[in-house]
């Protein structure tokens, strides 16, 4: 079924604009409807009336040359004012005169009323004269008159004033649409950049007083996710921080017991939670001091590669340009390339440079993931118990923090089955 909106435009500003001139051109064609079609229509007809009127008078008197004194001085008026009479063998030929001419019918028809059939209303090309040819007595004669003394030859400049105003009220109204969409946009703008960690300079509320309100509001919510992140990092910093102490008694203590299973399970234990404590204190510094900028992601990528050796290729572009916080995103790709060889035996990095997005992209060998538990695997400190997680150690929080850390820049990560056989890992980043 046809809908309204599938046939309209989809843009707040689209809208607007079809909202203001849709109605001005509908008022205008239907004023310039009725305008011609009825009133200058009923004056042209009337100037007829009076042509016809005083045609037929002129006509009466070569019939019959006995009139009034009244007839004869107005018969006198015409033919010294408005009319002007021929005689056959002066007149214009009629395949010298054009017949065609605005509201021909409806001068033509008030003739024939009058003067009967035989009329014919002809114009020289390029002269404002109209020629009546009709019959009188035995013979036939032709007055001459101005064009504009049967038509409203004026009647267009009623139309280009309306359309003047009408394009000038369009005019102002899309000056105020502009102001108006403006400040939406910006504050589109804002959000979006809010949304990736940035912030948009010289932003500050405009626009209408509903626009005011929501701006202020999108930066009052910046303000307390932004004081909430911070809280949040610092508490782990701290926590983290302060069980390093008794972490590092208790692996003192263990040290000094004489060998048994018990103790070797004690201190794998102990090892897993320093693991997770150094990821949660990277954690926490990568998110203090790292601010937006411009960087390479192609280099930073090869770098991250590096670290883990020559075994792991990287395809794609060399330099590839991103804007976010490098720290943040080194640490996002170092626990996705660190995932895949955790679980398997060969990994591979791929770079893509899209029209709207960056992607990196890691492909491993490993028993993959099934689809229906992809989401799971995002989970904070989601250990899925499957041949991925067997003699694997780590936090659960590898995928968490690298799609935490993709969709603080407007992007995500999200998996799907690798060509190589096992999971792919896909980071997209926008340009």
């Amino acid at each position: 079924m046809l809908r309204l909106r599938d046939i309209t435009p989809r843009g707040l500003y689209a809208r607007s604009l079809l909202l203001i001139l849709a109605p001005v051109l509908l008022i205008l064609g239907l004023m310039t409807w009725y305008y011609y079609s009825s009133h200058i229509a009923e004056m042209n007809r009337k100037l007829g009336q009076g042509i016809a009127r005083d045609a037929a008078l002129i006509r009466d008197a070569c019939i019959n040359p006995e009139y009034g004194p009244a007839d004869y001085a107005r018969i006198q008026y015409l033919l010294e004012t408005e009319f002007t009479c021929a005689l056959p063998e002066n007149a214009v030929p009629i395949s010298a005169l054009r017949q065609g001419f605005s509201y021909n019918d409806t001068l033509n028809s008030e003739l024939a009323a009058r003067l009967g059939d035989r009329v014919f209303v002809g114009q020289v090309p390029k002269e404002p004269k109209l020629h009546i040819r009709f019959a009188a007595s035995a013979s036939t004669a032709e007055i001459i008159i101005d064009r504009k003394r049967a038509l409203v030859i004026n009647a267009h400049f009623f139309i280009v004033w309306v359309i003047f105003f009408s394009l000038l009220m369009v005019a102002l109204a899309i000056g105020f649409l502009n102001q108006q969409v403006r400040s939406i946009l910006r504050l589109s703008r804002a959000a979006r950049a809010f949304g990736r960690g940035r912030d948009l300079e010289g932003f500050r509320p405009s626009g209408a007083t509903e626009v005011r309100d929501a701006a202020r509001a999108i930066i009052d919510m910046k303000n307390r996710l932004t004081s909430f992140a911070e809280q949040r990092t610092a508490m782990l910093a701290g926590v983290s921080h302060d069980l390093r102490t008794p972490l590092t008694r208790l692996k003192l203590t263990l040290a000094l017991m004489p060998e048994s299973d018990d103790l070797k399970a004690a201190r794998s234990d102990l090892n897993d939670m320093a693991m997770m404590l150094d990821e949660y204190l990277a954690f926490a510094r990568g998110e203090e001091g790292d601010e937006a900028a411009e960087f390479d992601l192609g280099a930073l990528v090869h770098d991250v590669v590096a670290g883990f050796g020559p075994h792991v290729p990287v395809s794609g572009p060399q330099t590839l340009t991103a804007r976010g916080r490098p720290l943040a995103l080194k640490r996002a790709i170092t626990n996705l390339v660190s995932n895949a060889l955790k679980y398997a035996s060969h990994a591979r990095v791929t770079l893509v440079n899209g029209p709207h997005w960056a992607e990196v992209i890691v492909d491993d060998d490993g028993p993959g993931i099934p689809a229906d538990r992809y989401e799971e695997a995002f989970r904070p400190f989601s250990r899925l118990d499957d041949a991925r997680s067997q003699n694997a150690s780590g936090s659960g929080l590898g995928l968490t923090l690298a799609r935490d850390t993709a969709r603080m820049h407007g992007g995500d990560v999200r998996l799907a089955p690798s060509p190589l056989g096992g999971l792919r890992a896909i980071l997209r980043l926008p340009h």
